[in-house]
C-alpha cells in the first residue's frame, strides 16, 4: 500500500478514510498496535494491506477497539477477525447493538443538510453478533493493550458511545462525538473541507447528551483530534471550533426539526427500544391530506344518496 493512501495523525498514530469514514491505527510498542473502528463493509482488505505497510506482514493488532457500533465503523470486524484472532472491546451500553440483541434507533431522512441526510432511511441499522469475541471495557475508563490511553464515555450519537485520549501529549480520537466536516453534506465529504461539526444529525438520537459529551472532550483541551469522519485538526483551530460548537451547539449542530430533536430514543440495558413517534414528511402529509380528501368526498356522497 502506498503511503498516501494513510495519514499520519500524531507520534504512533495513522488514520484512513474509507469512502467517508476513517479508521487508525495505534502504535503501543515495537510491531504491536491497535485498530480503532473496522470501516465499512468490503474495506477489510485495505485495512490489513494499511496493518502490513505499518507493522509488517502477519503482524495482527492486539486488539480492535470501536467507538460505537454503527455500520460505517463496524462494517469489515468479520472480515478482520476471520484472519486475526483478537479480541474486541466496546462500553458495556453498545453491547446489544454487537451481541445481535437491539437494532440502532431508526435514522432520521428528515434532519435536512444534504444527501447523506436524505439518504438516511437506506443505511443499515441491525445489530451485529460478535459472540465471544466482543467484550466491554472496565468502568475505570481503561483500555487493554493501551496503557497510554483512556477512554471517555461520550453518549448522544449512541448510548455507548466512546473517545480516546492520550493525556501526555492530548491526543484525541474522537469517533463520531464531534466530527471536522459536514457529515450530512456530499458535498462537504468530497472536499473534505475542514469543519467543527456535531454528531453526524441523521443518526443521533440524543441531543442533550451530545452537547454534554462536546462539552466534556472540549474541557479537556486538546491538541489535536482525530475523527469518524473529515481531517484531523490541531491546536488553535481546534480549540476555537470546538468552543463555538460548545457555545452554539443548539444552533451549530441540532437540527430545527426531526424526530428526536424533542425527545430522544432510549434503549435499555436489555436492548428494548423507546422511540418517539416518526415525523410524517412533507410528501405523505400531502398523500395522507389527499387520501382523506378523497375519503371524506365519498362519503358525502354516499350520504347524499342516503346510502
Amino acid at each position: 500500500m502506498k503511503e498516501e493512501e494513510y495519514f499520519q495523525v500524531a507520534p504512533g498514530i495513522w488514520g484512513m478514510r474509507i469512502v467517508f469514514v476513517n479508521i487508525y491505527m495505534v502504535e503501543t510498542g515495537d510491531k504491536e498496535w491497535v485498530l480503532i473502528d473496522a470501516g465499512l463493509q468490503g474495506s477489510g482488505g485495505r485495512i490489513k494491506r494499511m496493518a502490513a505497510s505499518l507493522f509488517g506482514e502477519d503482524v495482527p493488532p492486539k486488539a480492535i477497539i470501536l467507538t460505537h457500533g454503527h455500520f460505517d465503523h463496524v462494517g469489515a470486524i468479520h472480515d478482520l477477525l476471520s484472519t486475526w484472532k483478537v479480541q474486541v472491546y466496546a462500553h458495556f451500553y453498545e453491547m446489544p447493538y454487537l451481541t445481535g440483541h437491539s437494532s440502532y434507533p431508526p435514522p432520521d431522512s428528515t434532519v435536512g443538510g444534504g444527501m447523506m441526510s436524505s439518504m438516511a432511511f437506506l443505511y443499515p441499522k441491525k445489530p451485529i453478533n460478535l459472540g465471544t469475541r466482543i467484550h466491554a471495557l472496565s468502568k475505570e475508563g481503561t483500555i487493554p493493550n493501551m496503557p497510554d490511553w483512556m477512554y471517555i464515555h461520550t453518549p448522544g450519537h449512541t448510548p455507548g458511545h466512546i473517545s480516546l485520549y492520550r493525556g501526555r501529549d492530548k491526543v484525541l480520537i474522537a469517533g463520531d462525538a464531534f466530527v471536522t466536516t459536514k457529515q450530512e453534506s456530499v458535498m462537504s465529504i468530497i472536499s473534505q473541507r475542514k469543519e467543527i461539526s456535531g454528531p453526524p444529525k441523521y443518526f443521533t438520537p440524543n441531543w442533550l447528551a451530545a452537547a454534554l459529551s462536546v462539552k466534556k472532550l472540549r474541557d479537556l483541551r486538546p491538541e489535536v483530534a482525530a475523527t469518524g469522519h473529515g481531517m484531523p485538526m490541531y491546536g488553535a483551530e481546534l480549540i476555537a471550533g470546538l468552543d463555538n460548537l460548545v457555545n452554539n451547539f443548539k444552533e451549530v449542530a441540532i437540527p430545527s426539526s426531526g424526530r428526536y430533536v424533542k425527545e430522544p430514543a432510549k434503549t435499555n440495558k436489555q436492548g428494548v427500544q423507546h422511540l418517539p413517534p416518526a415525523p410524517l414528511s412533507k410528501t405523505l402529509l400531502v398523500a395522507v391530506v389527499a387520501l382523506s380528501a378523497v375519503v371524506a368526498f365519498s362519503i358525502v356522497r354516499k350520504a347524499k344518496r342516503g346510502y
